[in-house]
């Protein structure tokens, strides 16, 4: 008999792999950092190749047993870590890498355990948490004011009707307590405004919640730019995003920490400022799946794949990073 983890595996496409691949291996080897594990889809065929290393960062427990199998076959190529990528620098000694990649979307093994919450299609508890220590969505449903919900929902799910989702799950709870992950998507198709489109209703909703539950932004700003001070010279930065929030925050830090970043006014002079960019020149190209790959892998039509090359400049953190994202980073916090 399969295992419903071993089936849960084998459903698991990596995105744009080969995009990846070529962009990653212009040597013999290759020492990758993997800081979204996942299914291990980009680990394993990282190790196809001669004398290159994976070093695997995932915060989900549910992987570990896909990383021990990868460990079994390739012990001295092969490290796991079950942590936050934010939690880089204090996992990591001094170690540099060719490639550091962050495939920031769900995992089919996340996507496909319905018993987590992640699905629309779930019977079970509203959960969406990555790992023990998030926050329960059944929690912020339930006890967040209706204004906090709105913000939510609006900010980080760029949902126009997010007035009214969160006014109709306030008077729902009064009567009930929202338990169930149908129970939270009724609630949202009930107060659509427009009944027809191509994305299910309830996907900017449950997308905004799940990144205020499992913080997110926070995540995602602290992985790559501390990621960045483990990157050789040429090594490149690579991030495979979902929706317009993370790509935003992606293209700002590549944008403005490339040796090529805009001055204020091509009027004013030139100053002596020191060179503080990280990266060598950024040409601003997003990479999509073909035709071929989001026909087997639906999920990826909306996956844009982004790389930055890293200088030689020393490492500095990237604090205008934060500031420029702060009040997404607040709202964040508006609940614990």
């Amino acid at each position: 008999m399969i295992s419903s983890q071993t089936l849960l595996e084998n459903t698991h496409f990596p995105v744009m792999l080969n995009e990846v691949i070529d962009l990653c291996f212009s040597k013999k080897k290759v020492d990758l950092l993997d800081c979204t594990f996942g299914g291990g889809g980009y680990s394993k065929e990282f190790l196809k190749i001669p004398n290159s290393n994976v070093v695997a960062i995932d915060r989900d427990t549910k992987v570990k047993k896909v990383a021990q199998e990868i460990k079994k076959n390739h012990k001295d190529r092969f490290i796991f870590f079950n942590n936050r990528f934010s939690q880089i620098e204090k996992i990591l000694n001094k170690k540099k890498f060719d490639a550091i990649i962050f495939d920031l979307g769900l995992s089919s093994i996340q996507l496909k355990d319905y018993a987590r919450g992640f699905s629309f299609n779930s019977e079970f508890d509203l959960d969406m948490r990555m790992d023990p220590n998030s926050i329960k969505v059944e929690d912020i449903v339930n006890n967040c004011s209706e204004e906090l919900l709105k913000r939510i929902i609006r900010d980080f799910g760029d949902e126009e009707n997010a007035g009214l989702i969160s006014k109709n799950i306030a008077k729902a709870r009064k009567l009930k307590k929202i338990i169930k992950v149908k129970e939270l998507a009724d609630i949202i198709k009930s107060s659509k405004k427009y009944k027809y489109s191509k994305i299910n209703p309830c996907t900017k909703t449950f997308q905004a919640l799940r990144i205020f539950a499992n913080k997110e932004i926070f995540e995602l700003i602290h992985g790559i730019a501390s990621a960045t001070k483990f990157l050789k010279p040429g090594g490149k930065l690579i991030t495979i995003s979902f929706h317009s929030i993370e790509d935003k925050i992606v293209k700002y830090y590549f944008k403005n920490y490339s040796s090529n970043k805009a001055r204020g006014s091509r009027y004013l002079p030139e100053t002596s400022k020191k060179d503080t960019s990280l990266f060598e020149v950024y040409k601003n190209k997003i990479i999509r799946p073909s035709l071929k790959e989001i026909k087997v892998n639906p999920p990826s039509r909306s996956a844009k794949l982004r790389f930055a090359t890293r200088n030689s400049n020393n490492y500095q953190f990237p604090n205008d990073l934060i500031i420029k994202f702060k009040n997404l980073l607040n709202l964040e916090r508006a609940y614990v």
